[in-house]
């Protein structure tokens, strides 16, 4: 309890906290498209299920820290590149989040997102797999920085348990928000296939700061608000 007498621990988890929930946003937009597939009365739950697996993982690999650096030793090389477990963890999450994010910006140019008759409605079981699939490539990155940012294992169990409360309680929201409002799901799925590309290349030992990364997605987000906005008050004016 001595760690929370001193101030250095409570700026640590609210820092912590933060860079957290910047972290778990492209989870929360992955998650909400997932159960988007899902009938509209699993919807909820398969949310809910997805983010307290995400926090479970993450918990999980900050009591493995020992395992976690374990995965950075190489294990074989290629062409004068040496890949480590957490390499081929970078590029089969990548790989399969480039996919998913095509298959998924695909449907949307085909059908307009509407679901055709012979298109398979998922099940509960194949979504939860699927994000638990990439919650480990998700916590990876989560869970590296949380051990570079405190010195406590229990502020950053706190600050992932938080931070999944407060994706827990807007994913709703940005689900229904992307249901609305197409141009900003497909927004969000260039940014699943940019972050899975990343991914891919980072698995080769190229890596690209993630302030650039999130600064990019912050204005092109920004960009796309402001024309939201300005597309309501054409309607409002006409109307």
């Amino acid at each position: 309890m001595e760690i929370w007498l001193e101030p250095a621990s409570w700026i640590a988890l609210a820092t912590l906290t933060a860079v957290e929930i910047v972290l778990g946003i492209d989870n929360v937009v992955f998650i909400a498209i997932l159960a988007d597939r899902l009938p509209e009365g699993e919807r909820d739950k398969a949310r809910k299920l997805g983010l307290l697996a995400a926090m479970v993982t993450r918990i999980a690999l900050l009591l493995s820290i020992s395992w976690l650096v374990q995965l950075t030793a190489p294990l074989f090389g290629v062409f004068g590149h040496d890949f480590s477990g957490r390499d081929l963890i970078l590029l089969l999450g990548g790989l399969f989040l480039m996919g998913k994010a095509t298959l998924e910006l695909h449907h949307m140019t085909v059908d307009g997102g509407q679901a055709a008759p012979e298109v398979k409605v998922a099940t509960m079981t194949g979504v939860i797999t699927q994000i638990l699939a990439l919650d480990v490539v998700f916590s990876l990155d989560s869970v590296i920085t949380a051990v570079g940012l405190a010195d406590h294992v229990i502020i950053m169990v706190l600050a992932v348990v938080i931070s999944v409360g407060v994706m827990i309680v807007s994913a709703g929201a940005i689900s229904s928000f992307l249901k609305q409002q197409p141009t900003f799901k497909t927004l969000a799925l260039s940014f699943l296939l940019m972050i899975g590309t990343l991914l891919v290349a980072d698995g080769f030992g190229l890596h690209v700061p993630k302030g650039y990364v999130y600064f990019a997605m912050a204005f092109s987000a920004f960009v796309e608000f402001m024309n939201y906005r300005l597309r309501r008050k054409r309607g409002t004016a006409t109307g």
